[in-house]
């Protein structure tokens, strides 16, 4: 076995607990991972892990040893990145992440053809709604919607969205129309919110005529999965806040109705997230660039109420 492989194999391991975690994203088996982690063992002399049940925790040594290991993983990565660059001839894997929402409209949809032009560029693409840790799950770029958080990340601004609230006609004939930012939580409207553990959308950020305020709104259900909000509201059943291009073809339609236009949602920006070493690799920087100019012109069709090629 390549002792490199069995040294990633173990920096994954103490990254993400389980062998079978590490060697999903090594694309081994568990048997072959545990086999990589016993032959570092034996090279090595001393036991790397605690193990239980459910997790392996590093010893001793084996904390010692991950952080001379993660710096040699990096060491090679970079060398492997700078010759890519000399060559012009980018190879390797990257691992990117997205929302679910624009994972699939904007981002997946894009990949075969991100391929197509890189064919030596292996892509590993993971769609959620739920907070992503990026440093401990070795992304190198996460696509987003919201504000960076972390200083040990750095961020490129792709586009400012316009966001709305909007509901169907039906809850709102059945319910009301809120006149007012206030009314959505004294009038009680059932209002449909994006939640998972980490998750902040336990209010509402609106632009109100006394300036920006946060609304701490409810409803009878919330989701992990900002379409099936989306869905909910189509099926008359509350209120969705939006990023405006998600939800335009709807408006069109009359299947969904913008609300408080008076009071509407502060914009959220949709961003390249990655790491700061990470821009040094040549792989990092196309896949930004190349999802920054399809992002900008696919939301633009969008918002221009043109047909745009992005998936269902």
């Amino acid at each position: 076995m390549s002792y490199l492989d069995n040294v990633r194999v173990f920096v994954r391991v103490v990254e993400l607990g389980t062998l079978s975690a590490a060697g999903r994203d090594q694309r081994v088996t568990p048997a072959v991972a545990s086999n990589r982690i016993k032959e570092l063992e034996r090279h090595l002399g001393v036991r790397l892990f605690n193990r239980t049940t459910r997790k392996l925790s590093p010893t001793e040594h084996g904390r010692v040893f991950y952080e001379k290991a993660v710096k040699i993983i990096e060491a090679v990565n970079e060398a492997e990145a700078a010759i890519a660059d000399l060559s012009r001839n980018p190879k390797g894997s990257l691992r990117i992440t997205a929302p679910l929402g624009i994972g699939r409209r904007l981002v997946a949809s894009g990949i075969p053809e991100f391929h197509d032009k890189y064919p030596d560029i292996e892509v590993r693409v993971r769609l959620s709604d739920h907070n992503v840790d990026i440093l401990a799950e070795g992304v190198d770029v996460a696509f987003k919607l919201g504000v960076l958080e972390d200083s040990n990340l750095r961020m490129r601004g792709i586009l400012n969205c316009e966001r709305v609230l909007c509901a169907s006609p039906s809850y709102l004939e059945r319910r009301g129309v809120p006149l007012t930012a206030d009314a959505l939580i004294a009038d009680k409207h059932d209002c449909l919110l994006l939640r998972y553990p980490g998750s902040k959308e336990y209010y509402w950020t609106l632009m109100t005529a006394e300036g920006v305020r946060k609304f701490e709104v409810a409803g009878p259900y919330d989701s992990d999965d900002g379409d099936v909000l989306t869905q909910w509201a189509l099926e008359d059943r509350g209120i969705i806040n939006k990023p405006l291009f998600e939800v335009k073809a709807y408006l069109r339609e009359g299947r969904l109705v913008e609300i408080l236009k008076e009071s509407p949602p502060a914009p959220v920006q949709l961003a390249a997230i990655y790491p700061h070493k990470r821009f040094q690799d040549p792989k990092v920087r196309l896949m930004i660039d190349f999802m920054a100019e399809r992002c900008q012109r696919l939301i633009g069709k969008l918002l221009a109420d043109e047909p745009a090629a992005v998936a269902p």
